[in-house]
């Protein structure tokens, strides 16, 4: 039980990938409270999945685009659970596919709020309860290679998550290291509503791996930069895409 007695927030825990990790996490022993923005459902499943196994978690509506959405989920967490040990900034996404010849300043600001201001926000705020511990960052391979169409305003914001993490790793060591990884096609719901199935069935095919990654292998990595497994990493961004990007 590598995380036995920690806690862990998994900022939007309640599918694909969050709910892997937050699933993850628990099973090695860390309580965990997972964000959800909207529909309560996927989060309450992940949260009866954990309990159902014998682990401690709860689910928390935040919207962690505004500082008081932020400030609700720490707060739940540390009146429930005592502190902070791990944070898992996963919640973001692309919002939609434009070129900047079309883009609205209003979608540049949406895509930078979710993705780079709510990781600066949940930082800042688990600080004040984060004596020793770990931060992973949810970056995407995107951050190393631009992305695909119309997708510069979200690998602008996903490649300043990479530089704020090694920035981080500088200020908050030796006692909270902080870590990223970059995931390529990773079969979930991001990939069902921006990516052609043209375009990951030719992944699978050209992949040295010859498959789409599964949440479970994130999962696996969170788990290891989250617990002292990782001891002597921290700024670093990892890359887990089934070999389709070397860094």
């Amino acid at each position: 039980m590598k995380l036995a007695g920690q806690t862990a927030i998994v900022t939007g825990g309640g599918r694909d990938i969050g709910a892997a990790v937050a699933r993850k996490l628990a099973s090695d022993g860390a309580q965990v409270a997972i964000s959800y923005f909207e529909s309560s459902k996927g989060a309450d499943e992940v949260v009866d999945a954990i309990q159902g196994e014998g682990g401690n978690a709860i689910a928390v509506q935040a919207d962690l685009n505004t500082q008081e959405g932020v400030n609700r989920l720490v707060d739940v967490t540390v009146d429930a659970f005592g502190g902070v040990n791990v944070l898992v900034n996963n919640a973001g996404g692309l919002i939609a596919r434009k070129t900047i010849a079309e883009m609205e300043l209003a979608h540049w600001n949406n895509v930078m709020t979710l993705n780079l201001t709510s990781t600066f926000m949940m930082t800042k705020a688990c600080l004040a309860h984060m004596k020793r511990g770990a931060i992973v960052n949810i970056a995407s391979q995107a951050g190393r290679d631009g992305g695909g169409p119309g997708a510069v305003a979200y690998a602008t914001s996903k490649g300043a998550v990479m530089t704020m993490t090694r920035g981080l790793a500088k200020e908050l060591g030796p006692d909270i290291r902080v870590n990223a990884l970059c995931p390529g096609m990773v079969d979930t719901d991001f990939h069902n509503i921006h990516t052609p199935d043209a375009g990951r069935r030719g992944f699978e095919a050209n992949a040295p791996v010859k498959r789409q990654g599964h949440v479970d292998d994130v999962a696996n990595l969170v788990l290891f930069l989250a617990c002292n497994d990782s001891a002597f990493m921290t700024g670093t961004n990892i890359d887990i895409n089934g070999g389709m990007l070397f860094s």
